[in-house]
């Protein structure tokens, strides 16, 4: 919808049933591992969320807890891709309230961005925090070298938030939160309020070959199956 928007508040009353918890944890009981954000994509128990939340394995048990009851529900990992930073999860729940996807091409430098997640786990479950665009098509070192860029905002994004929604002014899902920036300058300075999303425009397409096919197709991988070298072997190539 296009205008001038709601208020924050409107907006989150609009959308936070749209986000959920996750919780990764091994399966020998060895405890978490860890907490995040997720983003309700189908009414059908389709979750969005962070590869680097469910600990880039389908090897751990997750759980993904609703905002309304507090429900906790086992989920698959159906996907995830671990060059995007995205995976997707399936949970058997009917009638969810599926987040609307927006379109960060229609996006500007200050406009304004609110992010619901879970900064420290589900202990501040369904945490608002506001902010602005402060820049678009950001590059992010190793994590670009895929040629992603990201959104840069002012919004507070923590651990936990990680996977969770960054919206607009109307509601919509602009992009999914990934990482945030912390750190010193070389002469000592602390940096903070940096938050990185990765833009939704981009993040639907590696979804959707994760939803449809577990991986995400098109790509070319290079590399090497290395096992020891028993004698017969060496004898063989002469090594």
């Amino acid at each position: 919808p296009e205008g001038d928007g709601m208020s924050a508040k409107e907006v989150y009353r609009q959308v936070v049933e749209s986000v959920v918890g996750v919780e990764t944890s091994a399966d020998d009981g060895t405890g978490l591992l860890s907490q995040g954000s997720g983003i309700v994509a189908t009414k059908s128990g389709y979750i969005i969320t962070n590869a680097h939340v469910v600990e880039y394995s389908k090897d751990y048990n997750v759980t993904v807890t609703l905002h309304e009851d507090e429900t906790a529900y086992d989920a698959v990992v159906v996907g995830y891709d671990k060059t995007s930073d995205l995976a997707i999860l399936k949970i058997e729940a009917d009638n969810l309230k599926p987040a609307v996807f927006g379109d960060v091409d229609q996006m500007e430098i200050g406009d304004e961005v609110l992010a619901i997640g879970n900064p420290g786990g589900l202990d501040f479950a369904s945490t608002l925090t506001g902010g602005y665009i402060s820049a678009l098509n950001r590059t992010l070192k190793s994590n670009s070298d895929n040629g992603m860029t990201y959104i840069q905002t002012d919004a507070a994004i923590n651990p936990g938030n990680s996977g969770g929604p960054l919206f607009d002014m109307n509601g919509n899902v602009i992009g999914i939160t990934a990482a945030k920036y912390s750190g010193q300058t070389a002469s000592g300075t602390t940096i903070e309020g940096i938050g990185f999303a990765i833009p939704i425009d981009d993040a639907l397409r590696i979804v959707y070959d994760l939803q449809e096919y577990g991986y995400v197709t098109g790509r070319a991988y290079l590399g090497v199956t290395v096992r020891d070298l028993d004698a017969d072997t060496a004898s063989d190539y002469g090594l």
